[in-house]
């Protein structure tokens, strides 16, 4: 009776401990992931479309994949800071004009 009574305890005491961990943790990026998923759909569309050529995908992959780097970066500690914020939300404006130049300009795969 006494060991389940402080096995209850001792899972009462975990389970707090994991839903304070949680909620104290300042690693919200909802903005940056909707940006980014966003971000992959229209580079879909491009090359499904052949407006974004081989080359063109293959950069504008590597610049999500940094983006994807710098937010991994800006959780590692437990805190994202608005200047964090405000470089991973640059990295995505650029990225969004690139995307917008490769699928406007006038090379093509057709």
């Amino acid at each position: 009776m006494k060991q389940l009574r402080y096995l209850i305890i001792a899972t009462f005491v975990v389970a707090l401990t994991v839903i304070s961990n949680n909620s104290y943790a300042q690693t919200d990026t909802k903005r940056a992931d909707v940006r980014q998923k966003a971000q992959r759909a229209r580079m879909v569309d491009g090359r499904i479309d052949g407006e974004i050529t081989n080359r063109e995908a293959k950069l504008l992959r590597a610049e999500q994949r940094h983006i994807r780097r710098a937010e991994r970066r800006a959780k590692a500690d437990g805190e994202v800071t608005g200047l964090e914020k405000r470089k991973l939300e640059r990295k995505q404006n650029r990225a969004s004009r690139h995307i917008r130049r490769a699928k406007h300009n006038p090379v093509s795969n057709n």
